[in-house]
Protein backbone atom coordinates (compact mmCIF):
# COMPACT_ATOMS: atom_id res chain seq x y z
CA UNK A 1 0.00 0.00 0.00
CA UNK A 2 1.60 3.27 -0.85
CA UNK A 3 2.19 5.73 1.95
CA UNK A 4 0.31 9.18 2.28
CA UNK A 5 1.76 11.40 -0.03
CA UNK A 6 0.18 14.80 0.56
CA UNK A 7 2.04 15.92 3.11
CA UNK A 8 5.84 15.88 3.28
CA UNK A 9 7.53 13.24 5.58
CA UNK A 10 10.80 14.23 7.18
CA UNK A 11 12.13 13.10 10.46
CA UNK A 12 15.64 13.84 11.42
CA UNK A 13 15.67 10.65 13.42
CA UNK A 14 15.05 8.25 10.47
CA UNK A 15 18.03 8.79 8.32
CA UNK A 16 19.38 7.20 4.95
CA UNK A 17 21.67 4.34 5.26
CA UNK A 18 24.04 5.79 3.46
CA UNK A 19 24.28 9.13 5.18
CA UNK A 20 25.62 6.93 8.70
CA UNK A 21 27.96 4.78 6.38
CA UNK A 22 31.13 5.14 8.73
CA UNK A 23 33.17 2.90 5.78
CA UNK A 24 33.45 2.36 2.29
CA UNK A 25 32.40 -1.25 2.68
CA UNK A 26 30.83 -3.33 0.08
CA UNK A 27 27.54 -2.40 0.73
CA UNK A 28 28.34 1.63 0.04
CA UNK A 29 29.91 0.75 -2.60
CA UNK A 30 27.56 -1.69 -3.79
CA UNK A 31 24.22 1.49 -3.26
CA UNK A 32 26.78 3.90 -4.59
CA UNK A 33 27.07 2.18 -7.98
CA UNK A 34 23.07 1.86 -7.98
CA UNK A 35 22.77 5.48 -7.72
CA UNK A 36 24.95 6.33 -10.54
CA UNK A 37 23.19 3.77 -12.66
CA UNK A 38 19.82 4.98 -11.58
CA UNK A 39 20.96 8.87 -12.53
CA UNK A 40 22.26 7.46 -15.85
CA UNK A 41 19.20 5.40 -16.96
CA UNK A 42 16.20 7.81 -15.11
CA UNK A 43 17.20 10.62 -16.52
CA UNK A 44 19.57 12.42 -14.13
CA UNK A 45 22.51 12.98 -16.43
CA UNK A 46 20.25 13.90 -19.27
CA UNK A 47 18.95 16.87 -17.10
CA UNK A 48 22.46 17.87 -16.28
CA UNK A 49 23.62 18.01 -20.48
CA UNK A 50 20.41 19.85 -21.55
CA UNK A 51 21.33 22.99 -18.89
CA UNK A 52 25.06 22.53 -19.87
CA UNK A 53 24.43 22.82 -23.57
CA UNK A 54 22.05 25.94 -22.78
CA UNK A 55 24.29 27.54 -20.03
CA UNK A 56 27.75 26.94 -21.14
CA UNK A 57 29.25 28.24 -24.41
CA UNK A 58 32.17 26.06 -26.27
CA UNK A 59 35.87 27.35 -25.36
CA UNK A 60 34.79 29.25 -22.42
CA UNK A 61 36.22 28.95 -19.00
CA UNK A 62 34.39 28.20 -15.69
CA UNK A 63 34.64 27.02 -12.08
CA UNK A 64 31.69 24.99 -10.75
CA UNK A 65 30.54 24.00 -7.36
CA UNK A 66 28.96 20.77 -7.11
CA UNK A 67 27.08 20.24 -2.85
CA UNK A 68 26.43 16.69 -2.26
CA UNK A 69 28.47 15.41 -4.80
CA UNK A 70 28.12 11.52 -3.46
CA UNK A 71 30.15 9.50 -5.40
CA UNK A 72 31.21 12.48 -7.75
CA UNK A 73 29.29 11.26 -10.96
CA UNK A 74 27.80 14.75 -11.72
CA UNK A 75 30.92 16.55 -11.48
CA UNK A 76 32.97 13.90 -14.05
CA UNK A 77 29.40 13.84 -16.09
CA UNK A 78 30.25 18.20 -16.23
CA UNK A 79 34.26 17.65 -16.93
CA UNK A 80 33.53 14.59 -19.74
CA UNK A 81 31.16 17.52 -21.21
CA UNK A 82 33.61 20.43 -21.00
CA UNK A 83 36.12 18.59 -22.55
CA UNK A 84 33.99 17.31 -25.63
CA UNK A 85 33.31 21.19 -26.05
CA UNK A 86 36.48 22.80 -25.16
CA UNK A 87 35.46 24.48 -22.12
CA UNK A 88 38.31 25.10 -19.34
CA UNK A 89 36.67 23.76 -16.23
CA UNK A 90 37.24 23.14 -12.75
CA UNK A 91 34.78 21.61 -9.73
CA UNK A 92 34.86 21.68 -6.75
CA UNK A 93 32.81 19.13 -5.09
CA UNK A 94 32.23 18.81 -1.29
CA UNK A 95 29.81 16.12 0.75
CA UNK A 96 29.49 15.83 4.35
CA UNK A 97 30.53 12.30 4.14
CA UNK A 98 33.68 11.00 4.41
CA UNK A 99 33.19 7.45 3.40
CA UNK A 100 31.24 8.76 0.42
CA UNK A 101 34.43 11.14 -0.89
CA UNK A 102 36.88 8.35 -0.54
CA UNK A 103 34.79 6.52 -3.10
CA UNK A 104 34.28 9.47 -5.47
CA UNK A 105 38.02 10.33 -5.27
CA UNK A 106 39.02 6.62 -5.77
CA UNK A 107 36.22 6.84 -8.93
CA UNK A 108 38.00 9.95 -10.48
CA UNK A 109 41.93 9.89 -10.96
CA UNK A 110 41.82 10.43 -13.89
CA UNK A 111 39.83 13.86 -13.31
CA UNK A 112 42.00 16.22 -12.03
CA UNK A 113 39.46 18.95 -12.97
CA UNK A 114 37.77 18.02 -10.08
CA UNK A 115 38.46 18.36 -6.39
CA UNK A 116 36.63 16.84 -3.30
CA UNK A 117 36.16 18.62 -0.20
CA UNK A 118 34.66 17.39 3.02
CA UNK A 119 31.91 20.15 3.81
CA UNK A 120 28.65 20.55 5.49
CA UNK A 121 26.84 22.33 2.91
CA UNK A 122 24.04 23.75 5.51
CA UNK A 123 27.14 25.96 6.53
CA UNK A 124 29.20 26.65 3.22
CA UNK A 125 32.44 28.42 3.44
CA UNK A 126 34.23 29.26 0.56
CA UNK A 127 36.80 32.10 -0.54
CA UNK A 128 36.05 31.24 -4.44
CA UNK A 129 33.50 32.65 -6.70
CA UNK A 130 32.08 30.12 -8.75
CA UNK A 131 29.78 30.82 -12.31
CA UNK A 132 27.47 27.68 -12.03
CA UNK A 133 26.39 25.65 -9.05
CA UNK A 134 24.89 22.42 -8.55
CA UNK A 135 22.96 20.33 -6.23
CA UNK A 136 21.52 17.38 -7.67
CA UNK A 137 19.65 14.59 -5.82
CA UNK A 138 20.44 15.60 -2.03
CA UNK A 139 17.86 18.51 -0.96
CA UNK A 140 15.01 15.77 0.22
CA UNK A 141 18.33 14.81 3.13
CA UNK A 142 17.51 18.27 4.96
CA UNK A 143 14.67 19.73 6.81
CA UNK A 144 12.89 23.07 5.31
CA UNK A 145 15.19 25.29 7.02
CA UNK A 146 18.42 23.97 6.06
CA UNK A 147 16.87 23.45 2.32
CA UNK A 148 16.02 27.16 2.51
CA UNK A 149 19.79 27.58 3.75
CA UNK A 150 21.54 25.58 1.04
CA UNK A 151 19.49 27.20 -2.18
CA UNK A 152 20.32 30.49 -0.49
CA UNK A 153 24.18 30.12 -0.43
CA UNK A 154 24.00 28.42 -4.00
CA UNK A 155 22.45 31.86 -5.09
CA UNK A 156 25.23 33.81 -2.72
CA UNK A 157 28.57 31.51 -4.03
CA UNK A 158 27.36 31.93 -8.08
CA UNK A 159 28.32 34.79 -10.43
CA UNK A 160 26.32 33.12 -13.14
CA UNK A 161 23.48 30.68 -12.08
CA UNK A 162 22.39 27.65 -9.46
CA UNK A 163 20.99 24.63 -10.46
CA UNK A 164 18.81 22.76 -8.31
CA UNK A 165 17.39 19.29 -9.54
CA UNK A 166 15.53 16.77 -7.11
CA UNK A 167 12.96 14.12 -7.31
CA UNK A 168 9.22 15.73 -7.19
CA UNK A 169 7.06 13.61 -4.80
CA UNK A 170 4.12 12.05 -6.40
CA UNK A 171 2.24 8.61 -6.40
CA UNK A 172 3.79 7.90 -9.44
CA UNK A 173 6.84 8.26 -8.65
CA UNK A 174 6.54 6.54 -5.14
CA UNK A 175 5.67 3.49 -7.69
CA UNK A 176 8.22 4.00 -10.12
CA UNK A 177 11.24 3.60 -7.20
CA UNK A 178 8.73 0.12 -5.70
CA UNK A 179 9.28 -0.85 -9.02
CA UNK A 180 12.60 -0.60 -9.74
CA UNK A 181 13.64 -1.61 -6.46
CA UNK A 182 11.59 -4.79 -5.82
CA UNK A 183 13.13 -5.82 -9.74
CA UNK A 184 16.47 -4.78 -10.18
CA UNK A 185 18.07 -2.77 -7.44
CA UNK A 186 16.90 -4.91 -4.34
CA UNK A 187 20.11 -4.39 -2.06
CA UNK A 188 18.81 -3.64 0.98
CA UNK A 189 20.27 -0.45 1.48
CA UNK A 190 19.11 0.67 -1.84
CA UNK A 191 15.61 -0.11 -1.45
CA UNK A 192 15.67 1.87 2.15
CA UNK A 193 16.86 4.91 0.60
CA UNK A 194 14.93 4.80 -2.35
CA UNK A 195 11.64 4.78 -1.00
CA UNK A 196 12.13 6.92 2.31
CA UNK A 197 13.98 9.65 -0.49
CA UNK A 198 10.52 10.13 -2.54
CA UNK A 199 8.37 10.43 0.85
CA UNK A 200 11.08 13.52 2.37
CA UNK A 201 10.67 14.95 -1.26
CA UNK A 202 9.16 18.40 -1.60
CA UNK A 203 6.31 18.19 -4.25
CA UNK A 204 6.42 20.31 -7.32
CA UNK A 205 4.77 23.83 -4.89
CA UNK A 206 6.76 22.83 -2.35
CA UNK A 207 10.33 23.51 -3.67
CA UNK A 208 9.07 26.58 -5.66
CA UNK A 209 7.98 28.35 -2.02
CA UNK A 210 11.03 27.25 -0.69
CA UNK A 211 13.26 29.04 -3.33
CA UNK A 212 11.36 32.01 -3.21
CA UNK A 213 12.00 32.44 0.27
CA UNK A 214 15.68 31.62 0.12
CA UNK A 215 16.01 34.67 -2.26
CA UNK A 216 15.02 32.88 -5.79
CA UNK A 217 13.63 35.28 -8.34
CA UNK A 218 12.49 34.84 -11.84
CA UNK A 219 13.35 31.07 -11.84
CA UNK A 220 13.11 28.34 -14.43
CA UNK A 221 11.37 25.73 -12.69
CA UNK A 222 10.36 23.00 -14.63
CA UNK A 223 9.64 18.82 -14.31
CA UNK A 224 11.91 16.13 -15.95
CA UNK A 225 10.76 12.93 -16.88
CA UNK A 226 10.95 9.72 -13.57
CA UNK A 227 10.17 12.02 -11.43
CA UNK A 228 12.35 14.97 -11.60
CA UNK A 229 12.09 18.63 -11.31
CA UNK A 230 14.47 21.26 -11.50
CA UNK A 231 15.14 24.95 -10.71
CA UNK A 232 18.18 27.19 -12.16
CA UNK A 233 18.10 30.96 -11.37
CA UNK A 234 20.90 32.95 -13.27
CA UNK A 235 22.11 35.80 -10.69
CA UNK A 236 21.70 38.78 -12.49
CA UNK A 237 17.64 37.70 -13.04
CA UNK A 238 17.74 37.34 -9.01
Amino acid sequence: MPPNLRQREFDPNEIELMDVAETADDTLIADLKNLRQLNRWFGSYRLIHHFLTKLVKPGSSHRFLDLCTGSGDIPRLIVDWCRKHHVSIQVDAFDFQEATLSVAQSLSVSYPEIQFRQCDVTRLTSDKEYTGVFCSLALHHFSESDATRILHQMLAATTGFALLADLERTLLTWLGVRFITSTVYREPMTVHDALLSVRRSFSYEELAQIAMEAGWKNFEHRRFLYGRQAMLVKRGDS
